[in-house]
């Protein structure tokens, strides 16, 4: 048996949160987070038009559409859809991606990934979203990732833990959460606070949510080997001599 071949070029992954980007970081990754701004994460992967990435992957967190996706579950997308457009998965990478998660208990579906350029809070759209596309979970980076792939002919996946599910709205304030690092923008949300106190109400469900949501995702960070370059990838993808 053949000696595998290392691959040596690195995996491109597209996050929204600083937060993510930090989890998705190590010595064969590059990693673009979008800040929660779709325009700002075009213009940060127009400043990569190379093509040398040995995968794409869209890697963080994402709003529940299907009623039966909780808090905590994986979605590893068969497809991403967004503006009548799709760009579907690369099949090995999904088997792979499952078949590692398959070893722990992380509840994990495969399923389509809705794409947005601006959050959805109210959990009527969602419904609605759901209702057009059959897609599991949204984010507002998977599509653009996809995007980017599909252009350069190269294996794109994305990977989402759900954060909050379909059936809840989430509180204003979380459409302007983020600044352009992907940091918590602790000035806005306060001044969001001040405008609309309600919304206090709503952030003990949102920040029990996010908890859950970040545990499953650096558990699949450390199964996957994300970072590391995915461990297996270079058979996976016939590397071997």
């Amino acid at each position: 048996m053949g000696t595998p071949l290392i691959d040596p070029r690195p995996i491109l992954v597209v996050t929204g949160m600083a937060r993510e980007a930090l989890l998705a970081s190590g010595p064969a990754t590059i990693v673009v987070a979008s800040g929660g701004n779709s325009l700002q994460l075009r213009q940060l992967l127009a400043e990569h038009p190379r093509s040398d990435w040995r995968a794409i992957l869209s890697f963080g967190i994402a709003g529940g559409l299907a009623p039966h996706v909780s808090p905590g579950d994986v979605v590893v997308s068969t497809g991403i859809l967004a503006e009548g457009r799709h760009w579907p998965a690369d099949k090995a990478l999904v088997d792979w991606m499952c078949q590692r998660l398959s070893r722990s208990k992380i509840r994990t579906t495969r399923a389509v990934i809705a794409g947005i350029d601006a959050p959805m809070l109210e959990a009527a759209l969602k419904a609605a979203l759901h209702g057009r596309s059959g897609a599991a979970v949204v984010d507002m980076e998977s599509h653009q990732a996809a995007e980017y792939a599909a252009e350069r002919g190269l294996p794109f996946a994305a990977l989402r833990v759900v954060c909050d599910p379909s059936w809840r709205n989430l509180p204003p304030l979380a459409a302007t959460a983020l600044n352009k690092k992907g940091c918590v923008d602790l000035p806005a949300v306060l001044s969001s606070l001040l405008r609309s106190p309600f919304q206090l109400a709503a952030l003990p469900n949102v920040a029990r949510d996010s908890v859950t949501a970040f545990r499953t995702l650096r558990r699949c960070r450390n199964l996957l080997g994300i970072g590391r370059g995915f461990p297996d990838l270079f058979e996976l993808l016939g590397d071997v001599a």
